[in-house]
């Protein structure tokens, strides 16, 4: 039987939101093991001068606890 848990992770990138969503990911995966999937909760972004500057991820993480 396995049990997973979850961590909420925001990340953040002047590209786009997936650009955002794969930053996020991948820093996760430096030091959650055994990721099986994610959320996104929410979507925001910074704008300045009438024009997007950042975008923003909320997302919740699944990984697999290890025994």
């Amino acid at each position: 039987m396995a049990v997973a848990s979850v961590s909420r992770i925001r990340a953040s990138s002047s590209e786009g939101f997936d650009a955002a969503v794969r930053e996020g990911l991948a820093r996760a995966s430096k030091t959650l093991r055994g990721i099986t999937g994610l959320h996104v909760v929410d979507l925001k972004a910074a704008v300045s001068n009438g024009k997007i500057t950042e975008y923003r991820v909320t997302m919740e993480v699944t990984f697999i606890l290890e025994q």
